[in-house]
């Protein structure tokens, strides 16, 4: 056997557990079929995912079933306005004798086999902890006890309440650019759906529903590997690439590929377009998502389902348009894709 053909076998092997893994996680959680590609896509993407909703349409529980379905050693800290850096790294305590000890925090725990951190309501914790958190997405390293500790397998869920804005602070935009996607998570609005979710009591008890997704179902270990080899065998034509460029290009000027938004003067509305990070997540998660179709090239449908998440966030506007970026960046992504001419 070749080993074009044993990349190609290992390739459908994975392809059939990520199926499994997002057949998994619709045990739990309902309507939200889209969201759970994009989440899998990011895990074979080796990016990070912050979600953002409305009080309890979800998150929590999506990204507690991806989690279990990951499988890994896994933490959770919950957002608060005193919580500091240090929290995260370690804990003091006086024991039964009456000494005091340090034990190693959430990040620190586990060492190299932490699989999942997941950081709920990330807006409620201060610029000092998002610094933190910054280096540890980036990175995957943390510095702490005169040593620096490594995390190869660490994947970054976050989930942000975009309701209430008392005890908030505002995620700096060099943070928010970790995050490959940004997920907005939205009540299902199908009838039977909405039905299942009022009277069915096997949704009114969370532990139970995450308790039904199989554990462990993507072998976190593999994933990087796996992830690589999806990188390195999925194609770009030229023509692709060119489109890819033109893309790019548009979100620094709109104006030249004949982009318009209603009540919007669009030649003073970027102030920084996507950065070269940016356009790098934007293909990576795009040839993931040629694979789970079953393609080793891409096509111009696979930056389309992608676009939006990772670009609406990457485009910086003007001070008098920055206020309104929640509506307007999502509106300026759909027009780029309509606007810019696919091969």
């Amino acid at each position: 056997m070749s080993e074009s053909e044993d990349v190609s076998g290992l390739l459908a092997n994975w392809r059939t557990r990520a199926a499994r893994a997002e057949n998994e996680v619709r045990k739990a959680v309902v309507g939200q079929d889209n969201a759970i590609r994009l989440i899998i896509t990011a895990l074979f993407s080796r990016g990070h995912s912050l979600l953002e909703g409305d009080v309890g349409v979800g998150k929590t529980t999506l990204l507690r079933a991806v989690t279990r379905a990951l499988g890994g050693a896994y933490e959770r800290v919950e957002g608060t306005v005193d919580l500091m850096p240090n929290d995260l790294l370690y804990y003091t305590y006086v024991n039964e004798e009456g000494r005091p000890k340090v034990e190693p925090g959430p990040l620190l725990r586990h060492g190299e086999g932490l699989s999942t951190f997941f950081f709920n309501e990330i807006n409620r914790a201060r610029p000092q902890v998002h610094a933190l958190l910054l280096r540890a997405m980036a990175e995957r390293t943390v510095t702490a006890f005169n040593r620096e500790y490594r995390f190869p397998h660490l994947q970054v869920f976050a989930d942000r309440n975009r309701v209430e804005r008392e005890e908030t602070f505002e995620i700096p935009s060099a943070a928010r650019d970790r995050f490959m996607f940004e997920l907005y998570i939205e009540a299902p609005t199908n009838p039977t759906q909405r039905a299942s979710l009022a009277f069915n009591p096997m949704f009114h008890d969370t532990e139970a529903l995450i308790e039904r997704v199989e554990e462990g179902v993507l072998p976190y270990e593999d994933l990087n590997r796996i992830g690589h080899i999806i990188q390195e065998t999925v194609t770009a034509s030229p023509a692709i690439r060119e489109y890819v460029l033109n893309l790019w290009e548009a979100t620094h000027h709109p104006e030249a590929f004949g982009v318009h938004l209603s009540g919007v003067d669009i030649s003073n509305l970027i102030l920084a377009g996507a950065s070269p990070r940016g356009i790098a997540m934007l293909m990576k998660a795009a040839r993931v998502s040629a694979w789970l179709a079953g393609r080793d090239y891409l096509v111009p449908e696979d930056i389309h389902v992608v676009f939006k998440e990772v670009m609406a966030h990457r485009i910086f506007f003007t001070p008098v348009y920055e206020m309104r970026r929640g509506k307007l960046g999502h509106e300026l992504t759909k027009e780029i894709l309509s606007q810019v001419a696919a091969p």
